[in-house]
């Protein structure tokens, strides 16, 4: 059930293992006595799980076991009784292959964590790129009145007279290492001034996007996804959002009711404005299929011609999240594009996604743009098709240097990212600034999981000659940090047989952004020669989790989420009794 009306002590959904006189009610009563609580304390008040991703191996994430207290305390004002439960944490920067790998597993333990205790409603606390979407998509199978705590983009770095940007200047510093332009001396330093603080990454990175995203959607109170993550405002919106949390268990506002078809078409809209990352393109996919809505490519292509890039932040602009925060945040940016959203569909913190806005200002109009001078034209993403990428591809084109948007080369391939690694800078493979790198056998099956390796590295040759990006095709992921001319999701992968299994060496390859075309230039009777040489390669993994993972998995034009999971049908309700 989803609506406004009043749930007493009596619908509590923790009530079933509460109430009454038999002998269940009795030892789960007993053994909250044990966990050292009063009657009072709990009995007949709506019961919060806190899912808490903090671990000591996820620095964005260090700061989470803090603001799960700060939660607490606001659900402890209102009237709640809250639960902290510990989730497994994916931090992108120690987790291999990818986190990306455990996004699903992540998201299956948060509603099943969520179906079986009980519990009214919850908070989750996550940030880091991966944990957004599982909660959020966990919560919305689980359908519990639910609210999301964004993590916070850390400090910005410093290194000397530079402010620095997490991950898109580890990019372009290594690549100055590589030319010969810095050495060791000033990477230790820059080691040290990269990542100052708690918090995820304080670019427009996957991290800033989905959490942008998520306030768009309506899951987090106004303003959440920018507030830097050690501000003392960020605590207080912790403790905000315990205290809404209670009331929307009172009131029985579901995600069901929140994450409509609107809602997710202002989410790309959103990603969009933010010049965001492509990644957002797999998870919101993903999420959107958990509440019953088909969202597609042709849905962030339809949008992204009709949408300005307005956030002037790092890698697409200048910027980075703290100015973008005081510059009026996600509600300032949202506040110049009311005519492309849909207003009148609730969040959690409004009635109305107008309500939500009102007031909404921006401070700074070169870091949040107007429509009249935005820092692009049309939505940073773009969609592609061709015979080389028959179910799609996608590409930040705004993170690319313009002449290399419409680009024809030769094709220098790489069956998987160790080779890579290994051969980049033979001078015997002839690669020069017109060549372009192809990677494969690194899609959701053969990273496996996707990993963030389509940010192909450019030969140490070329960037001593000043070369700082070429066109470079893979079926894997970026880094939201990342720039450059990368065509990523390449769908079907080549693991599976897809077209990119067939590129060659030497084979001319044509990208035209403009048209959101890429093409292989190969007659088409060679092709189909080619593909009947295929072989299937073995399967990655003979058991354990890898091997539901492979059974289960979707390619990334569907969101990458498990079959099982995203299939449409009824969970039913565990007995308490």
């Amino acid at each position: 059930m989803t609506g406004d009306g009043a749930t007493g002590p009596a619908q509590l959904r923790s009530s079933r293992w509460y109430e009454g006189d038999g002998l269940r009610a009795f030892s789960h009563r007993a053994r909250t006595r044990q966990l050292g609580y009063l009657p009072e304390e709990h009995l007949g008040k709506p019961v919060i799980a806190v899912l808490n991703t903090w671990s000591d191996i996820n620095p964005c994430h260090s700061h989470l076991r803090d603001r799960a207290q700060a939660v607490k305390r606001g659900v402890w004002q209102a009237g709640g009784f809250p639960l902290e439960f510990p989730v497994a944490t994916l931090s992108e920067t120690f987790q291999k292959p990818t986190p990306m790998l455990y996004r699903n597993l992540l998201a299956m333990e948060a509603e099943e964590l969520l179906r079986s205790y009980p519990v009214d409603g919850a908070v989750l606390l996550g940030g880091c790129d991966k944990t957004t979407p599982a909660l959020l998509m966990g919560a919305a199978s689980a359908d519990l009145p639910a609210v999301f705590v964004p993590a916070g983009p850390m400090l910005p770095g410093h290194w000397r007279d530079q402010v620095l940007g997490s991950g898109t200047d580890m990019w372009k510093y290594w690549d100055d290492k590589r030319a010969g332009l810095i050495g060791d001396c000033e990477m230790a330093e820059l080691e040290s001034g990269l990542a100052r603080s708690a918090g995820h990454c304080m670019t427009m990175g996957t991290a800033s996007t989905l959490t942008a995203a998520a306030e768009a959607l309506g899951m987090t109170m106004p303003g959440a996804s920018s507030i830097p993550a050690v501000d003392s405002g960020h605590e207080r919106m912790a403790a905000a959002s315990g205290a809404r949390i209670v009331e929307l268990v009172r009131r029985d506002l579901r995600p069901s009711a929140i994450l409509t078809r609107e809602a997710y078409e202002d989410a790309v809209t959103t990603v969009l404005a933010l010049g965001g990352s492509t990644n957002a393109v797999i998870h919101l996919i993903a999420m959107a299929g958990r509440s019953g809505v088909t969202l597609t490519l042709d849905d962030f292509d339809r949008l992204a011609r009709t949408v300005p890039v307005l956030a002037n932040v790092r890698p697409g602009g200048r910027y980075l999240m703290e100015d973008f925060h005081f510059a009026g945040g996600l509600p300032g940016l949202l506040s110049r594009i009311t005519g492309l959203l849909h207003l009148d569909r609730p969040t959690v913190g409004h009635a109305t996604l107008r309500d939500q806005l009102a007031g909404a200002a921006v401070h700074h109009d070169d870091v949040i743009r107007t429509a009249d001078e935005p820092l692009a034209g049309e939505g940073g993403i773009a969609v592609l098709r061709g015979n080389l990428c028959p179910d799609g591809a996608v590409i930040k084109h705004i993170a690319a240097e313009p002449h290399l948007l419409t680009h024809t080369g030769p094709a220098v391939v790489f069956d998987d990212y160790k080779t890579l690694q290994a051969t980049i800078n033979d001078p015997g493979l002839g690669i020069t600034e017109d060549s372009v790198l192809v990677l494969r056998n690194s899609g959701p099956l053969g990273g496996p999981g996707m990993p963030e390796y389509g940010m192909l590295p450019i030969p140490d040759h070329l960037l001593k000659q000043g070369v700082r990006d070429m066109v470079r095709i893979s079926d894997a992921r970026m880094s939201g940090t990342s720039y450059g001319a990368c065509v990523l999701h390449v769908a079907p992968e080549s693991y599976v047989g897809g077209p990119l299994a067939l590129v060659r060496t030497g084979d001319p390859v044509t990208l035209d952004v403009p048209a959101r075309t890429l093409r292989l230039d190969v007659p088409e009777a060679e092709l189909d020669r080619r593909r009947a040489e295929l072989q299937a390669p073995p399967a990655r993994y003979g058991r354990g989790y890898g091997a539901l993972y492979q059974e289960q998995i979707t390619q990334a034009d569907t969101g990458c989420d498990f079959r099982f999971l995203a299939a449409p049908g009824q969970v039913p309700e565990p007995y308490a009794g």
